[in-house]
């Protein structure tokens, strides 16, 4: 049935459809019943499925990536496929346009997307009063800097969205490794990341409760940054990893999109998140928090980011080709196969 709707959504601009999805989910979870049938289709509720990561407690591992629900205004609904968190965002302090269109690019050969949105968002002052909405769901906040701001005040920005949204989420993201901000992926070196982490850090603890930072790294990192990065996070005692976000590289695709500029994800870039995230659980040790993302497109990819170390997962680019069943296939095969033991992919 999606696959029928995939083939008429996608003869339509990739940022239309996006919007039109949004506007069009909201719209029927608020006629009478529709919610309670969205919700018994497609979640499934099991004690086995929950997960206690960061001091919060999951109903299942699989959340829904920063990017789709941008300024909050959706993740109500979007739990009702099933999500066991959310994360909103990237937010910045300030609404901005983001980068001009066209800005989405589907390689459907690839079952993968390029795009190079810039942060487009409408503030954090918006992105806040949206979360007072918020019903029994777990919401992380995806955090970045306005385009105009330079690297050396970049802190400036992410405490103020800290500040501003900490009341209404469970969780933050510090986002660095967007591709399409111009500068932004410097902040993986030590020398700007450390006083970022310890100001935000800093400010976190001076809260009246306080709410655990991972922070969400490139998956374009040489090995060298990504030891650094490791001793820094274990420096600091940061609370957790996301990883990764999009790529720059172009590897292996076929698509005629293929050297549009922009951030890469989808099916090309499972095998560089999940040697990421090997790494990381080897280096971080076994109780670390580790969110995996990039590149899963069907339970047994899940399955196999949660046998390479990740605690977590999240969908972006396989619950736009795959559908909202694509959640409660997984969870079926979580269940199934007692992710707690030894088991075969």
């Amino acid at each position: 049935m999606y696959s029928l709707i995939r083939r008429v959504l996608f003869f339509f601009d990739a940022e239309q459809i996006h919007e039109f999805s949004v506007v069009s989910i909201k719209l029927i979870n608020k006629l009478p019943f529709v919610s309670f049938f969205i919700r018994k289709i497609f979640c499934l509720d099991n004690n086995d499925l929950e997960r206690n990561i960061l001091g919060l407690k999951f109903k299942n591992p699989i959340g829904l990536a920063a990017g789709f629900d941008k300024n909050a205004e959706c993740y109500n609904e979007f739990s009702n496929f099933g999500f066991g968190f959310i994360e909103i965002g990237t937010v910045t302090p300030l609404p901005q346009p983001g980068n001009p269109k066209k800005r989405i690019f589907r390689l459907v050969e690839d079952k993968s997307l390029i795009n190079r949105l810039g942060f487009n968002n409408k503030g954090v002052q918006a992105v806040a009063k949206n979360l007072k909405k918020r019903r029994n769901i777990i919401i992380g906040a995806n955090i970045g800097k306005n385009y105009f701001t330079e690297n050396v005040d970049a802190h400036d920005d992410y405490l103020t969205c800290m500040t501003e949204l900490h009341d209404y989420v469970d969780y933050f993201a510090v986002n660095i490794s967007s591709p399409n901000t111009k500068g932004l992926r410097e902040l993986h070196e030590r020398e700007l990341l450390k006083p970022l982490l310890e100001k935000l850090i800093n400010q976190n603890n001076d809260m009246t409760s306080r709410k655990p930072i991972l922070l969400k790294i490139s998956p374009d990192i040489n090995n060298q940054q990504l030891d650094n990065i490791i001793k820094l996070m274990l420096e600091l005692k940061i609370d957790g990893v996301i990883a990764t976000n999009t790529s720059i590289s172009r590897d292996g695709l076929i698509s005629k999109y293929k050297e549009e500029r922009g951030g890469l994800s989808g099916m090309k870039l499972n095998n560089r998140s999940n040697y990421i995230i090997s790494i990381l659980r080897k280096k971080l040790g076994r109780d670390f928090p580790i969110i995996g993302v990039g590149g899963i497109m069907s339970a047994k990819d899940a399955l196999e980011k949660i046998k390479c170390g990740a605690d977590l997962v999240q969908l972006y680019t396989g619950f736009i080709y795959e559908g909202p069943s694509l959640i409660k296939r997984i969870n079926n095969l979580l269940l199934n196969q007692e992710l707690n033991k030894n088991y075969e992919i």
